[in-house]
């Protein structure tokens, strides 16, 4: 009865979604108001990250039965967002409260599944990896149309759409799937892993598809520690995020801050992980700089209960660096632009491979016969790449082809501790989020 009671509120107070160009003068201000649940956060902030857009600033409450949310978006070239299509977008995924959906622009790359098979691939990571998983494919006739590959801790993972190259439909023969994944398996299961390799067919457009990388590298334990130190990069403290978790006695809270370099998407990350934790965000701030951005949250678990023993709050801090870090991008990015044609993916990582690149992530497309992919590569050390290797393999795969994009391997600046004390100061003092203009009545 209560349920059916909550499905009646809820259908009775659909979300309501207000697109402000004027309240802000260098963002778009986004402001949801609806009936609470569990999930509807990291919902609101898939809706925006699907179609590329930035958040600079958040503020968010969900206190009383009832969520409030402020975002402050731009698109990736730094402009407000006047598209209109793209406001329509929002205001129709957001309001509708269907769920997830492909997004507007095709920026994870979803096909409808008839056309394509969908493995889901974790293994242990080391130099060449992806061009012998890439060969495997090339050699049973499976066409890579789409996939993303992340790396993180010496664990690798990677959600891959195949069709047979001869029909251009998805492969559905048990035996040929059977051989596959015995072959993929093979190849991830490194010589002296412990861990268990996995390739499982997962149904594509059910969930989307970076959160299911952070779930598959969350079920592969990648946030466990090497060496009895942090994660991180090549050990180098400067590139680690700063995470600390503490109690909110007086009102029954955790609170968690995290302090680390900016990045496209960090935000959608961070609450995927709290959310596929089972964690609840009651209330919450993001503000980001140049370098750097900082996030704070109060939280409880499913059960009402805030985080209770020192083992809990170890994991959660863990767990949170792993999200942090899976995407964040290093090394050299370099992009591919050219035709399509079947094997050019495993002819590409076959040169990277021969010329000592390392792939530490990698997003694959291909759309009206035409192939981009992005690469972010570093040497077989983790060290940045010789230009002069850059300069021979863009000559081996053509100039105009391989481009290189940015070089990522300049450390940020370190994040520095605070004891500033908690963003929000004295907003348990009040009843609502005035200062954020959140105020909204639930009677």
């Amino acid at each position: 009865m209560d349920d059916e009671y909550a499905k009646l509120f809820r259908r009775m107070n659909p979300p309501r979604v207000v697109v402000d160009n004027n309240a802000c003068e260098d963002a778009t201000v986004i402001q949801v108001d609806s009936v609470n649940r569990h999930g509807i956060l990291l919902e609101v902030i898939q809706v925006l990250t699907d179609v590329n857009l930035v958040i600079t600033k958040a503020y968010i409450s969900s206190d009383a039965g009832w969520f409030m949310d402020v975002f402050n978006v731009i698109d990736h070239d730094g402009n407000k967002i006047r598209d209109k299509e793209v406001i329509d977008y929002i205001q129709m995924r957001i309001e509708s409260n269907a769920g997830f959906a492909p997004s507007l622009r095709g920026s994870v790359g979803v096909m409808p599944s008839e056309e394509h098979t969908s493995i889901e691939l974790s293994g242990t990571d080391r130099p060449g990896l992806l061009s012998e998983v890439c060969a495997v494919l090339a050699d049973l006739h499976c066409n890579v149309v789409n996939a993303e590959i992340w790396t993180h801790n010496a664990r690798a993972a990677a959600v891959v759409h195949v069709q047979d190259d001869s029909t251009g439909c998805a492969i559905k023969d048990p035996k040929r799937l059977s051989t596959i994944k015995e072959l993929l398996c093979n190849v991830l299961k490194g010589s002296n892993d412990l861990k268990t390799a996995n390739m499982t067919l997962s149904s594509p457009g059910v969930t989307n598809r970076r959160r299911r990388l952070h779930q598959i590298m969350f079920a592969d334990r990648d946030y466990e520690r090497v060496g009895g130190a942090r994660l991180g990069g090549a050990g180098d403290k400067s590139s680690r995020p700063h995470v600390t978790v503490v109690d909110c006695i007086q009102k029954d809270y955790t609170v968690i801050t995290m302090r680390s370099k900016d990045r496209p998407n960090l935000l959608f990350d961070i609450i995927c992980t709290l959310t596929d934790m089972q964690y609840v965000v009651f209330h919450g701030v993001v503000n980001t700089g140049k370098m750097e951005a900082y996030q704070e949250f109060y939280i409880r678990h499913v059960d009402g209960l805030p985080i209770s023993s020192e083992a809990e709050r170890e994991r959660v801090i863990q767990c949170l660096e792993a999200a942090i870090e899976r995407r964040a991008s290093e090394g050299l990015e370099l992009e591919l632009c050219t035709e399509d044609r079947v094997g050019l993916l495993s002819d590409i990582t076959r040169i990277f491979r021969e010329n000592s690149l390392s792939i530490k992530r990698a997003e694959i497309s291909t759309k009206g016969g035409k192939a981009k992919d992005t690469f972010y590569v570093t040497d077989v050390t983790g060290n940045p790449v010789d230009p002069k290797i850059i300069d021979s393999i863009r000559g081996q795969i053509g100039h105009t082809i391989l481009k290189v994009k940015h070089n990522l391997s300049t450390s940020p600046k370190a994040p520095q501790e605070t004891t500033m004390g908690f963003l929000f100061g004295n907003l348990f003092k009040a009843r609502t989020f005035q200062n954020f203009k959140l105020v909204r009545s639930c009677s």
